[in-house]
């Protein structure tokens, strides 16, 4: 059975107050919607939702402040960017603490998360110094350049898996090219996003360049994608609402970023220690309870080396240490809300009556909190709901495979393009897989997260454009071509 822990209530947090953040200012909003701490279902407090007139305002302020912001010099504004990432470092375990009491994840994920969001706006501070443009040769009496200027005015979208890293991305991508930005972050996770603007606000930014919304999502973005003011959309979440935002960019034909969903395939190859493996893919399944688009979702083992993996997959799994993510020793906390866990059971619940044998976990944790269990599935029929939908849950359907190019079909079969996994010591087999994997994303032997110097993004149904490393500015700026005749 999983270690499932009922512990003494932790001790309190602090939770913030919330508001909306336009125009440098803190305002209460129209309206509202209980915060729930996951692992207890008590309230947390209660988060303002924009109206109409917010929402304009947010949009006026972000006008005027990208008038201010673009005309910053790039010396002052990095500067700006490193004192706020200094202050989110500082207050990592202030952070960490609310983000763990809004959203569950284990404290030290969220703290090594608000240090990740410090660690990116360092980079992508430090990026605006390099996106410059160039001189191209011509003749005489002409100047042929390339500018790269900021895009004007954002408008954000965020769901509440990640919720420091996930803001952070849009955020200082958008404010080191030069960029306002109106943030709509998720209502389920908003005390870590209203601790992240007041480390803006104290590190000097001008009013205006960031705002920070809540409110019903569909109402948000109707009201602020159609927006002359907004020049480029950026989201995370779902396909089905990334397309629904990418038609509403494509309407009024404002680019967009869209990093969306997966369902991310794991093919391990016969030349691996299967334990090793296991016990890898065992971490990266259970991070954040499985609630990360880039989660390893389908495990396809070759068949000479299946029942090692299992039995290491089922023991590793087995040893989680599930509960409340504030108490000490927790590998995995509850999941976000009440609607992921029944909709990770429906999936195991789907599975279990197609013929699929459940090796461990597979029911809801009594108690309070939305508690599921690490849950490992064999012999899992390929109509069954888990091997077609994301689960985002805690789940490792686990299957066997026999030949590289036939599993490598079948890995690439889903819509889904984001992230893919891969263990293999021998040269010519990981050459084939990173041929083959049809995934923006790629891990060899190992199943570790995004890093602020390289590149991420989706292909095919999850999504285009891509944050971090160099490429990550890109959407947020507009490349310019002027040629410059001394004479006419």
């Amino acid at each position: 059975m999983t270690s499932t822990t009922t512990l003494p209530a932790p001790p309190e947090v602090d939770y913030p107050d919330l508001g909306l953040y336009i125009d440098g200012e803190w305002k209460s909003g129209t309206s509202g919607q209980p915060v729930l701490n996951p692992a207890t279902g008590e309230t947390l407090g209660e988060v303002p939702f924009a109206g109409p007139a917010d929402l304009d305002a947010a949009l006026e302020a972000a006008d005027r402040g990208f008038r201010v912001w673009r005309d910053t010099p790039v010396a002052e504004r990095t500067a700006i960017l490193h004192r706020a990432a200094d202050l989110i470092r500082a207050r990592a375990g202030e952070i960490g603490r609310v983000m763990t009491a809004e959203e569950g994840k284990p404290l030290t994920e969220s703290t090594g998360e608000a240090h990740r969001a410090a660690t990116l706006l360092d980079w992508d501070a430090e990026e605006a110094r390099r996106a410059h443009g160039r001189l191209i040769p011509s003749g005489p009496g002409e100047t042929l350049s390339v500018h790269r200027v900021p895009i004007g005015p954002v408008a954000a979208f965020i769901p509440w898996n990640f919720p420091a890293g996930g803001p952070m991305r849009k955020i200082a991508a958008a404010l080191a090219a030069g960029c306002s930005i109106v943030i709509k972050p998720s209502e389920e996770t908003p005390g870590t996003a209203c601790l992240l603007a007041r480390c803006f606000a104290e590190a000097g930014l001008p009013a205006g360049v960031l705002n920070v919304v809540f409110g019903v999502p569909a109402e948000v973005s109707r009201h602020l994608i159609p927006s002359p003011v907004i020049r480029f959309v950026a989201f995370t979440g779902s396909v089905p609402v990334g397309k629904q935002l990418a038609a509403m960019a494509g309407e009024v034909m404002k680019p967009a970023l869209m990093e969306l969903g997966g369902h991310a395939p794991v093919i391990v190859c016969p030349d691996v220690d299967p334990v090793a493996a296991a016990r890898a893919c065992v971490r990266g399944k259970y991070a954040n309870a499985g609630q990360v688009c880039t989660s390893p979702s389908r495990f396809y083992v070759h068949s000479d080396l299946y029942d090692d993996f299992l039995g290491a997959f089922v023991e590793a799994s087995e040893a989680v240490r599930v509960g409340n993510g504030l108490a000490p020793g927790i590998g995995m906390g509850p999941l976000a809300s009440s609607r992921r866990r029944d909709a990770v059971h429906r999936l195991v619940s789907d599975a279990r009556d197609r013929g699929a044998e459940v090796l461990t976990g597979g029911s809801p944790v009594d108690g309070p909190g939305y508690f599921y269990p690490p849950t490992v599935l064999a012999g899992v029929p390929d109509d069954a709901a888990i091997l077609s939908e994301e689960p985002f849950g805690p789940v490792a359907p686990l299957l066997r495979f026999d030949d590289l190019d036939e599993v490598l079909a079948r890995a690439n079969a889903l819509p889904f393009g984001l992230a893919a996994y891969g263990f293999t010591h021998r040269a010519d087999v990981a050459d084939r897989l990173v041929r083959g994997f049809e995934a923006g994303i790629l891990s060899l032997n190992h199943t570790g997260g995004s890093v602020p110097h390289a590149p991420s993004g989706g292909w095919k149904d999850s999504g285009y454009g891509r944050e971090g490393g160099a490429e990550g500015l890109d959407g947020y700026l507009v490349t310019k071509r002027v040629s410059h005749r001394l004479a006419v």
